[in-house]
C-alpha cells in the first residue's frame, strides 16, 4: 500500500478539486465516494465493471474492521491502487465534518453497465426530473426511486450534479441500483416512452388515488419552486393531484415523488384484491 503524507501531493490536490468541481467530475468522468456504506454499495455491483481507481484510507481508518474488509476486497482487484494517507491529508480530501476514514475514487458508471445488473422487466418503470437544484433533494429522490423499484431516472440539462458528494451521500448508495441518465432532452424521452407519462398538478380534477397506475407509467417532477416548465407539462399524457387536506400549498419534490411511486407500488402489489394467507386465516 503506497503512503502519502503531503497535503500538496498532486493526487491529493486533484481529489480535493474533484470534490468541489462539477465541471472536473464531468470532464474526468470520475467522482469520489466518501464512507464505508457508499463504497460497500458500489462494490456490491458487477465486480468486473465496478472497480475503484483508488481506495484511500487514513491511518485511523486502518484500525476499523469494516474498512480493513474493504481494503482486502480491493486487494483482489489489480486495477485499484491502494493508498494510505495521514489523518491530516485525509481531512483535507474529505468533504464531511467527521471523516469516515475511507474514500474511493471511481469512474462514473455508465447506464449500460447498470442495465447488465438489473432485472430488465423493470425497464418500463422510470422517473423524469427537471431542474431540481438541491443536491440533497436529488439524492433523496434517487434513493426513494430505487426503493420503489424504479429502473431508470432521466435528468434534464439543468439539474443538480447527480454525482456530487452531497447527492451521493443523500442517496446512500442508491446510485448503483438503477440507471441514471444525465443531461437529457426530457421532451424526447416523454415522446419515446412506451406507456403513460404523468405529472402532478394541484389544479388537476383527478387525484393520484383515482388513477390506475399499473403497467408502464413514468412520473415527471419539476423544480422545487417553479415546478415543471410549460413545454414539459404540455408533453405529458395526464396530470394528477395529490390530495392535501392540510393548509400547506405544496409538497417538497422528494416527498411528492415518494407519494406517487409508493401509490404505484401499493396498487401493483397491495391492491384490495390482494389477500395474504394470514388475512384469510384470520377471517376463518
Amino acid at each position: 500500500m503506497h503512503r502519502i503524507s503531503s497535503r500538496e501531493h498532486p493526487l491529493v490536490k486533484h481529489l480535493v478539486k474533484l470534490q468541489k468541481s462539477a465541471q472536473l467530475r464531468q470532464q474526468s468522468n470520475t467522482t469520489i465516494l466518501d464512507g464505508i456504506h457508499l463504497i460497500q454499495s458500489y462494490l456490491s455491483g458487477d465486480t468486473d465493471l465496478l472497480t475503484p481507481l483508488h481506495l484511500i484510507v487514513s491511518e485511523t481508518g486502518l484500525k476499523d474492521k469494516d474498512i480493513i474488509s474493504l481494503v482486502q476486497a480491493c486487494q483482489q482487484r489489480p486495477e485499484t491502487k491502494l493508498l494510505q494517507v495521514t489523518d491530516l491529508v485525509f481531512e483535507k480530501i474529505s468533504a464531511v465534518k467527521t471523516p469516515s476514514g475511507v474514500l474511493a475514487h471511481i469512474a462514473i458508471p455508465s447506464y449500460q453497465q447498470h442495465r447488465s445488473q438489473r432485472n430488465t422487466t423493470q425497464s418500463t418503470h422510470c422517473v423524469l426530473i427537471e431542474a431540481i437544484q438541491d443536491p440533497g433533494n436529488l439524492g433523496t429522490m434517487i434513493r426513494t426511486a430505487a426503493a420503489a423499484g424504479i429502473a431508470d431516472i432521466y435528468l434534464s440539462e439543468n439539474c443538480a450534479d447527480v454525482w456530487s458528494p452531497k447527492t451521493l451521500r443523500a442517496a446512500m448508495g442508491a446510485h448503483f441500483f438503477l440507471a441514471l441518465h444525465s443531461h437529457c432532452d426530457l421532451i424526447n424521452v416523454i415522446n419515446n416512452f412506451q406507456g403513460r407519462v404523468l405529472a402532478t398538478s394541484p389544479y388537476s380534477k383527478q387525484t393520484l388515488y383515482q388513477t390506475q397506475l399499473s403497467g408502464a407509467v413514468a412520473f415527471v417532477f419539476g423544480n422545487e419552486g417553479a415546478g415543471l416548465s410549460k413545454e414539459t407539462l404540455c408533453a405529458v399524457d395526464q396530470t394528477v393531484a395529490i390530495p392535501m387536506p392540510g393548509k400547506t400549498e405544496s409538497l417538497n419534490a422528494a416527498t411528492a415523488l415518494a407519494v406517487c411511486l409508493f401509490e404505484k407500488v401499493r396498487q401493483e402489489h397491495y391492491s384490495p384484491q390482494y389477500v395474504s394467507e394470514d388475512s384469510k386465516s384470520a377471517k376463518t
